[in-house]
């Protein structure tokens, strides 16, 4: 019988326990899910326990009991490092784990596996910017710890304005290479509506604080698409939501250093600035695990399988090469390592081949361009793909994996509300394909205009809280849960 784990239990490593317990659970064969954290956690919605629209336990839920009652192997720790060819002791592939769980903190453990699925997440690299998250002078919605300090030190704020006190609130990334400009615009805008429904906007400037270049870039490269007849950009769409809703913003900038109430940052002309705050939410750089790796002799290949950002690579071409010739089968199909054909990696874990966004620096040579996006939708759905195809090739029905989810052929809708209320709430819907340009198949805009689409209003309000309790329910693999999709 065969054994997989699987190396985090976020939306991607869960979705992948899932579907091989779905798919394998019954014929003996084992699931190890291996994960630091005791509970899962809905992470679009943390931006509402951030505004103080919903609790952490509005958003999270205990792993170990469903899991139990799925069938699957949970251990409560963080994989330190792994022997794709197993060692001196023993011919199978394994992983060492650090045990978090308060009963076994700190100890250590060898895992067996005949596969292993990296869906370790991104690692908060808040100390590439001096001064950034919670352990420095900023707030952040990455974990639901985080968007609970946010909403309190949110609360202070709002406090502050009642008392006749103006207040700038920067929300944004915080360094030149970040990812998830999609969730910083939506904090902005709940954080906007919070601030309105408080009675206190007057009170209050708001900052857009990105790397991107342009509004609406979303580290995609921006979006084009067919709105009443007429081709419009996400550029423009988003500007005026900005400008409606007295937004400023400051593009193509790069923190380099936080101090209290006070950001230094570089822009794209390589000019250097301040910008004061009383408060400022910005997200982090994201890197690999650190995860190491070492083959039979003991000797440390972890350069050969990952990135030097610690992503796994897979089977993407990295080969270096200017921005006009890269193509959208650069990127990877089935998620395997380059090296060894029983290691995986999905979602944020895998090493993208470049940008999406156009690549730009400074005069300085600081690198400013969002990294790629692979979260949400894409995870699950490269998730599910890799899950089938280990559970074929485990079954004998395939010699290697069959099933495909290249972020280049497949399409992602992301609902970012912008306040939230039955009746007052709203939200930006936005559907894209595909997720990486294809030029080759669309010249003109690199994606389809008919299926890339952006609308705003309530019924996306409405579509946000469906989604949030839909998948809350998918993840505790209630009766009929694989009915619904990625």
């Amino acid at each position: 019988m065969a054994r997989v784990v699987i190396l985090g239990a976020g939306i991607s490593g869960h979705t992948a326990a899932q579907h091989l317990q779905r798919l394998l659970g019954k014929k003996g064969h084992e699931i190890v899910v291996v994960s630091p954290n005791s509970q899962w956690n809905w992470i679009p919605s943390n931006i509402w326990v951030g505004v103080g629209q919903m609790a952490k336990e509005d958003v999270t839920f205990p792993l170990a009991p469903v899991y139990a009652k799925m069938g699957v192997d949970f251990r409560q720790a963080k994989a330190v490092a792994i022997w794709p060819e197993g060692d001196a002791s023993s011919e199978r592939a394994q992983v060492e784990v650090e045990f978090t769980s308060p009963e076994r903190a700190g100890q250590r453990e060898r895992i067996e596996y005949d596969y292993l699925i990296n869906a370790t997440g991104p690692k908060l690299n808040f100390g590439a910017t001096p001064g950034l998250g919670p352990d420095g002078h900023t707030v952040s919605v990455c974990t639901y710890s985080h968007a609970e300090e946010a909403s309190k030190k949110l609360q202070e704020v709002i406090a502050r304005m009642k008392a006749g006190q103006r207040q700038r609130l920067v929300i944004g990334v915080g360094h030149g290479t970040c990812t998830c400009e999609g969730a910083a615009f939506e904090y902005t805008f709940n954080v906007e509506h919070e601030i309105r429904q408080a009675g206190v906007r007057h009170m209050a400037e708001i900052v857009y604080f990105t790397n991107e270049n342009e509004l609406g870039d979303f580290g995609v490269g921006g979006m084009s698409f067919m709105q009443q007849g007429f081709v419009t950009t996400s550029q423009l769409w988003t500007e005026s939501l900005f400008r409606e809703r007295d937004v400023r913003w400051i593009l193509g900038a790069h923190a380099h250093r936080i101090e209290e109430g006070r950001i230094h940052y570089e822009t794209l002309d390589g000019e250097d600035h301040v910008l004061d705050f009383d408060f400022a939410m910005l997200l982090p750089p994201f890197r690999g695990a650190d995860l190491q790796a070492f083959d039979k002799q003991g000797e440390e290949i972890t350069g050969d399988i990952f990135a030097p950002s610690g992503f796994l690579k897979v089977d993407a071409d990295y080969t270096p090469k200017p921005y006009d010739q890269w193509r959208a089968e650069d990127w990877p199909k089935t998620y395997v390592s380059q090296k060894y054909a029983n290691v995986f990696a999905v979602g944020i874990a895998f090493a993208p081949p470049h940008q999406i966004s156009v690549p730009r620096t400074s005069p300085k040579g600081t690198v400013i361009t969002p990294a790629p996006p692979r979260t949400g939708m894409p995870s699950g759905i490269m998730a599910r793909a890799v899950a089938e195809s280990i559970a074929e090739m485990i079954e004998g029905k395939a010699s290697s994996p069959e099933h495909h989810a290249s972020m280049a052929e497949m399409g992602a809708a992301c609902v970012a509300s912008a306040g939230k209320g039955w009746t007052k709430g709203t939200a930006a819907s936005m559907t894209m394909f595909p997720v990486v340009p294809n030029y080759q198949k669309y010249p003109e805009y690199g994606r389809s205009l008919k299926d890339t689409t952006g609308e705003l209003g309530l019924a996306g309000h409405w579509m946000k809280t469906l989604l949030h309790h839909m998948f809350i329910y998918k993840a505790k693999g209630r009766p009929g849960w694989s009915f619904i999709p990625e």
